[in-house]
């Protein structure tokens, strides 16, 4: 009877724990609990950082179109700052006035398209982040972070204030 080449490997007991472990992390992180919102709110409330405010003011320094770098800078400043929140779904944008003049009022950046849009006096802004357009202009904010359930008012120093 003619002998098979290739046996196949018995796996030793180092290489079944190996396994077992992988597979139990892989089931404890599907099993992990989502934060509650109560948490998430608290986690918002914190003061943003000097690298988060420095990465807004840049966005509108780059004129009317604003380069791809600047707008991954950004988002990936405010996941540092939030590693522990899933932005898709519960950041709709941010929405701030526009230094380019007129006739330029408010520019936004669209999480969701990673787009940031430099809107004329009078144009609307897109869904949700219009009913940031008027605290952006008048509240002396250095921007507006628009959620699915409020806004939240982020000053120069970093310090945030609530908006419902």
């Amino acid at each position: 009877m003619p002998r098979p080449l290739l046996r196949p490997q018995e796996k030793t007991n180092v290489q079944q724990n190996n396994m077992l472990n992988a597979t139990l992390q892989q089931e404890s992180k599907i099993a992990t609990p989502k934060m509650s919102q109560a948490q998430i709110d608290r986690l918002l409330r914190k003061p943003r950082s000097q690298a988060y405010i420095d990465a807004l003011r840049k966005l509108d320094a780059g004129g009317h179109v604003c380069n791809h770098s600047q707008v991954k800078e950004l988002i990936d400043a405010l996941k540092d700052e939030f590693p522990e929140i899933e932005f898709s779904g519960v950041l709709l944008g941010i929405v701030a006035a526009c230094c380019l003049g007129r006739p330029y009022e408010v520019h936004s950046l669209d999480l969701a398209g990673n787009i940031v849009q430099h809107y004329k006096a009078g144009e609307p802004l897109p869904g949700a982040l219009e009913k940031a357009r008027a605290i952006a202009i008048h509240g002396g904010y250095l921007c507006i972070e628009v959620y699915t359930n409020c806004c939240r008012a982020i000053h120069a120093n970093g310090t945030v204030s609530l908006i419902k």
